[in-house]
């Protein structure tokens, strides 16, 4: 029931009078309006007049790489500055927004991260009509235009963009790409900051499906820009450290004869007369280069996990940063080295991505992301011993659960103010076939996992290279030792003791960002549920 409390809405004559009152105030007005249009209709259009601008703005004919305007030069956004000032320049960039009234045009354009405002106003002698003030105002949003402008020093810093100390004062303005009218999303909803402190500010938000389903506008917020921005340097610094490291990068197969992991969490695909499977990891092939004698690998590529597990951080597919190396005597030398690479990527993305970083931070809140050097290293014992003290019981031969590894996360946050740590000698019973028992203790195992905020981000081992001990333990996980003959085989022509581990690129982003999704650190994330776009 709508309750008013409008004191003329009441029972009588007296009533009845006031609502006619009102009604017929109304309907003069509506004609007054309708009047008023038609007498501005009668008015000469812009149209009508005189078009100085002709020639300097309009929609360019797509670009076929004719040859035209070849010997032109573009500046990107984020170059202009004061130093500019009075320079005529080209930009190419998208329109974001746009803003006509009267005789002016304001306009944001976007170029990747960077933002500048554009001013079109009419003005005879620099050739700016009113066609082509209006022509600014109907151009869609996320267009790309080329602008010849003049950058032109601001009286006050422009607060919306990331250029505050300039503008640009339009001479010409060419359509280069427009974007449809309706848009399913708005790139200023899907930037909005998750959590605002501001009472005023817009609560209108952009759910995951939604940005999924249109991916290619999600990606182009200044978050998405710089995480993927980031993620690109992971890579780059895990090829760079481990390279001067003395690595050798490899490429293995993706289509495979057998399950490299063992168990059932495999794709299955036809192959000719036959059956194979997507690889799980490189593993097999990492150990057979190393048996090869090339001492030190890594592989950067895509895994293939049929697990039908709908997590924040699970995916079916995702990309590997894979690592092999061989030791002389033990293999926390192998160890040492991944758990020194992680620093120095650490390292690496907070003094190189800083911007990026603060970038994400605007739309997501985290707290910095803390890590020692040389990095904490702890053994299985002591963190079932930690759980224990904190009211968890785990089993000395139990794997940890998800919730037990976010809590020692935040235990080992309390006590040693890091967030990433290494835990070594994993039970023997919950790592792969191929992983080297523990001398002193079959129990356990020569293997460990690496963590970030609580959470799994390598898991690593030993391997076993006797190729009699191999195929036993193969047998024992229900592996088809004829499937991986070649394997067990490459072990029987005599192979060095090694290790090493699996990274996963996106997980790693994803918690060193604080992010609370795996699906924002994938550009085209696969899950269970989804294989587009």
């Amino acid at each position: 029931m709508v309750k008013s409390e409008d004191p003329s809405i009441v029972v009588g004559d007296a009533a009845a009078s006031k609502k006619a009152a009102k009604k017929a105030a109304k309907t003069a007005e509506k004609q007054q309006k309708k009047a008023e249009h038609k007498a501005s209709s009668a008015q000469p259009s812009t149209e009508s007049e005189p078009d100085f601008s002709e020639g300097l703005y309009g929609n360019m004919k797509m670009i076929q790489s004719s040859g035209e305007h070849r010997d032109r030069v573009y500046t990107d956004v984020e170059n202009l500055s004061i130093k500019m000032d009075g320079q005529t320049v080209w930009v190419r960039a998208r329109l974001q927004t746009s803003r006509a009234k009267g005789k002016q045009c304001f306009a944001v354009l976007r170029q990747t991260s960077s933002t500048v405002q554009l001013l079109v106003s009419v003005n005879e002698q620099r050739k700016i009509s009113k066609q082509m003030v209006k022509f600014t105002g109907n151009i869609t949003r996320e267009s790309i235009v080329d602008v010849e402008a003049s950058v032109v020093r601001t009286a006050a810093p422009v607060e919306s963009c990331t250029i505050k100390d300039v503008e640009l004062v339009a001479h010409q303005i060419w359509t280069v790409s427009s974007a449809r009218s309706q848009l399913p999303l708005q790139i200023e909803d899907a930037a909005r900051p998750e959590k605002s402190d501001e009472p005023e500010a817009l609560k209108i938000r952009v759910n995951q499906d939604t940005r999924l389903d249109n991916r290619v506008l999600d990606l182009r917020t200044p978050a998405n820009q710089a995480v993927f921005r980031i993620e690109a340097g992971v890579c780059r610094l895990f090829r760079d450290i481990l390279t001067k490291k003395g690595f050798v990068e490899i490429h293995t197969p993706k289509i495979i004869s057998a399950a490299s992991e063992g168990g059932a969490n495999v794709f299955t695909v036809s192959y000719f007369k036959s059956s194979a499977y997507l690889a799980q990891s490189p593993q097999l092939y990492k150990q057979m280069a190393i048996a090869a004698d090339f001492d030190k690998v890594f592989t950067v590529g895509a895994v293939f996990r049929a697990e039908d597990s709908n997590t924040h951080r699970h995916l079916t597919e995702f990309v590997g940063l894979d690592l092999e190396m061989s030791f002389k005597q033990h293999y926390h030398e192998v160890l040492d080295t991944i758990g020194g690479t992680f620093t120095e990527m650490f390292r690496g993305l907070r003094d190189q991505f800083a911007s990026e970083i603060a970038t994400v931070g605007q739309q997501y809140r985290v707290e910095p992301f803390k890590f020692l050097d040389p990095p904490l290293k702890l053994e299985f014992p002591q963190a079932v011993q930690m759980l224990k003290e904190a009211g968890v019981s785990v089993g000395d031969e139990d794997d940890l659960s998800t919730p037990d590894e976010k809590l020692l996360g935040r235990l080992v946050r309390a006590k040693y103010d890091t967030d990433f740590y290494i835990l070594d000698k994993y039970p023997l019973a919950v790592r792969p076939f191929y992983t080297m028992p523990d001398p002193g203790n079959p129990k356990y195992s020569n293997s460990y996992d690496m963590f970030m905020r609580g959470e799994e981000i390598l898991s690593g081992a030993q391997r076993i290279h006797d190729p009699d001990l191999l195929a036993e333990r193969a047998r024992l996980h229900g592996v088809d030792t004829s499937k991986i003959a070649a394997y067990i085989e490459s072990f029987r022509l005599g192979c060095p003791p090694h290790a090493g581990g699996g990274i996963g690129l996106e997980r790693v982003v994803m918690l060193y960002l604080g992010l609370d999704n795996i699906r924002k650190t994938s550009m085209f994330p696969r899950d269970p549920k989804r294989v587009t776009p």
